[in-house]
């Protein structure tokens, strides 16, 4: 007994570890690209291109291009006529370590040597990106001379990105519109459904068995097959009553409807769970059920209902499809997953602009996880076990 005892208990902490070890990993691979994207939206643009996020918090070599100054700035110094100036503009950030006058070989001479271009010409680049460009014949043209340059540029990080995100490429706008198209429509099925799964746990009516079956029924039907006979039928209502078909309330209602299956059967699940002693107290004491689900049932279901919330918000505020059909894609009504998928297609290359966009849209859902997770899987659990 004493040797099975034994086996069991290390096949139990075996499966702990396992579990744990699950949850680790798990945690580890979404937290990475989130923190690639957070550190990549916080970058300097130059550098976003030169290197990947995990090289950002140290120094990277980089090879650049630049042209030094124009011929009008040169002075005639010691019978040679000179041109000086700095590579960088910002020239305390960076340091040269060699330079080049052709990009085939754009480090063929070491930093602060005096470089022979040909023809009597010259060029030295010091460390600190100061140069001395002379010749014994007179420059012209209107361009100077390129040169190339490789450079140790120290990390830079900045909150610039987010400002030109926010302001210039109208994603601020597109925030706001997501906010007033996810809290309504977070907010409205709760309440319907809070209702309704207390009538179909505890109050006897006709029908109530055949209306829980056509809720579950509900539960698999997939939203695109709904979608387009919905939208007919809602412009359809809209043109009887004059009233646009693009409008807020429009989606605000899809998404309940889309919402309401789900959260009927999960808050039913868990009110009806409750104990059946304090129902029948409250009835004693002369309670009606409108008193009986705001005083005990409402106060007691707060787990149940932040899960909900949770689910529900993340749904709508990541929703793309629904938003499209049913609001529009204006300037004033398009939301911040529209806005972002926009940005995908005209500024593909530009990764300040998509990983700030990217961390925009999420900072939100995750203040609302982790704000709301303690009630998560309670919720999640609630009405698995009776008076749980």
């Amino acid at each position: 007994m004493a040797q099975a005892s034994g086996k069991s208990a290390g096949r139990s902490s075996l499966g702990t570890w396992g579990v744990h070890i699950a949850a680790l990993l798990f945690v580890v691979v979404w937290t990475i690209p989130t923190l690639g994207i957070l550190v990549t939206s916080l970058r300097d643009k130059d550098q976003i291109v030169g290197s990947g996020w995990w090289a950002s918090f140290f120094s990277s070599t980089q090879v650049q291009q630049v042209r030094l100054a124009a011929p009008d700035k040169q002075t005639e110094k010691d019978g040679k006529f000179v041109i000086e100036g700095n590579v960088f503009e910002n020239p305390s950030t960076s340091q040269v370590s060699a330079f080049g006058a052709r990009a085939q070989e754009p480090t063929k001479f070491q930093v602060g040597t005096t470089a022979d271009l040909g023809e009597g010409e010259t060029l030295q680049i010091n460390a600190d990106g100061s140069y001395v460009q002379s010749s014994t014949k007179k420059f012209e043209g209107t361009r100077g001379q390129r040169v190339y340059f490789s450079s140790t540029v120290p990390p830079r990080f900045t909150t610039e990105n987010y400002g030109n995100v926010l302001t210039s490429e109208g994603v601020g706008r597109s925030f706001l519109n997501s906010l007033t198209v996810t809290i309504p429509a977070t907010i409205i099925p709760i309440m319907i459904a809070a209702f309704a799964a207390y009538a179909l746990a505890w109050m006897r009516f006709p029908g109530r068995a055949l209306l829980i079956a056509v809720i579950i029924g509900l539960l698999v039907v997939p939203l695109q097959m709904a979608l387009i006979p919905l939208l007919e039928m809602y412009n359809g209502v809209g043109n009887l009553f004059g009233v646009p078909s693009k409008t807020y309330l429009g989606i605000w209602l899809a998404h309940t409807g889309f919402g309401l299956p789900f959260a009927i059967y999960l808050l039913r699940s868990y009110i009806a769970g409750l104990p059946r002693e304090i129902m029948e107290s409250a009835r004693i004491d002369g309670a009606s059920d409108f008193e009986i689900f705001m005083k005990i049932v409402l106060p007691l279901s707060f787990p149940v209902l932040a899960s909900f919330a949770i689910f529900q918000f993340l749904w709508v505020w990541n929703d793309l499809l629904v938003a499209m059909v049913f609001l529009g894609t204006g300037s004033n009504e398009l939301v911040l997953t529209g806005k972002l998928n926009a940005l995908l297609g005209s500024r593909g290359g530009d990764w300040d602009i998509l990983t700030t966009s990217a961390f925009i849209t999420i900072i939100l859902p995750l203040i609302v996880f982790f704000s709301l997770q303690r009630y998560f899987v309670r919720g999640l659990l609630a009405g698995s076990v009776k008076g749980g």
